[in-house]
């Protein structure tokens, strides 16, 4: 027998995915992922998905505006120093499209280059593909439930996904 990704359960509705989600959570389950045609804020409020996305963001941010400034600064004080008319050396007003600026740049490719490292990508096989009713309905009418193998009561997770409203239950091979 083939080493098991999970077991994938298989809704008619978003409502008895969600509903689901809620079921198996509160036995215990928390290594679990929902897959939908579309995006479904009640599955992923339900999933209780957390990222630390944001807080990576907000940090590059603080870099980049430090760090724009920080080279304005230094040019402008300490290296190349050039007094015209009078003018004081940190003038902080001029500097600030460009710490605006990198401020954005460093967050952009944060963000980018984040989402792009979190979500594993890229990744060109999923083991859900293995299952025909996945493959057939989920970018049009299926609505997926896949608790992995490395939860710690995967044990029994048939029993829990049997026990929702699922019109089918499959293994999901590695």
């Amino acid at each position: 027998m083939a080493e098991l990704h999970g077991i994938m359960a298989e809704y008619e509705k978003p409502g008895d995915l969600v509903a689901a989600i809620h079921k198996v959570r509160e036995a215990g389950f928390r290594n679990m992922d929902a897959y939908t045609p579309y995006p479904i804020e009640e599955v992923i409020e339900a999933l209780d998905f957390k990222t630390k996305m944001p807080l990576l963001v907000l940090c590059a941010g603080i870099i980049g505006c430090l760090g724009g400034f920080g080279l304005q600064y230094w040019v402008s004080v300490i290296e190349y120093p050039m007094n015209y008319g009078g003018r004081p050396l940190n003038s902080w007003p001029a500097f600030i499209p460009i710490t605006f600026e990198c401020t954005i740049l460093l967050c952009a490719l944060t963000a980018t280059f984040g989402m792009i490292a979190m979500n594993g990508l890229p990744m060109p096989y999923h083991p859900v593909f293995n299952v025909a009713a996945f493959r057939e309905k989920a970018g049009t009418n299926g609505y997926f439930l896949c608790i992995e193998a490395s939860d710690p009561k995967f044990a029994s997770a048939r029993e829990a996904l049997s026990g929702t409203n699922a019109s089918e239950v499959n293994d999901v091979e590695a």
